[in-house]
């Protein structure tokens, strides 16, 4: 495989952190601009599963070949290779879509300490036309930071 990224996003949570990575057909609940997450084979949370996103931006502007003033909606099809609860870890592959991913495997993983934790998000992905490394690096660790500190908010609501 091509290239190898990692980005980290550390928060006072912990488990309950966990519970909200584990849904994996509920990504748009967390990732910024993701407007649609489906389930669309298999069973949510278990290895097999797959799931349809739509409308994250990416840093490469994609407009549509027949109407240029149209952006085109961005979609992929990923798919749960593992998941591990005790570990606190999942593994995924983009199987399709329409962003250049010829392949790419992403593990995440909430490593607890102390009072808090840290989710890890490492990936692994051939070059994408268009796109430079460092973009991709940028809208993973962004969307990360934005994910977690979505899912701390909603963690403080549902305390109080």
């Amino acid at each position: 495989m091509g290239r190898q990224g990692k980005c980290r996003a550390k928060r006072p949570q912990s488990r309950a952190n966990l519970a909200s990575f584990g849904d994996f057909f509920g990504l748009h609940k967390w990732f910024p601009t993701l407007t649609t997450c489906l389930g669309v084979e298999g069973t949510q949370g278990v290895a097999g599963c797959v799931r349809f996103c739509a409308g994250v931006k990416t840093p490469v502007d994609h407009k549509s070949d027949q109407n240029q003033d149209q952006e085109k909606v961005n979609w992929t099809k990923q798919k749960l290779l593992s998941i591990d609860a005790a570990k606190m870890t999942y593994s995924y592959s983009i199987i399709d879509g329409n962003i250049g991913f010829n392949s790419y495997i992403s593990t995440v993983q909430v490593v607890l300490k102390d009072a808090g934790c840290t989710i890890v998000w490492k990936y692994e992905v051939e070059p994408v036309e268009g796109w430079r490394l460092e973009d991709l690096d940028l809208l993973i660790g962004t969307g990360l930071q934005v994910m977690a500190s979505r899912m701390e908010a909603s963690l403080e609501l549902q305390v109080e």
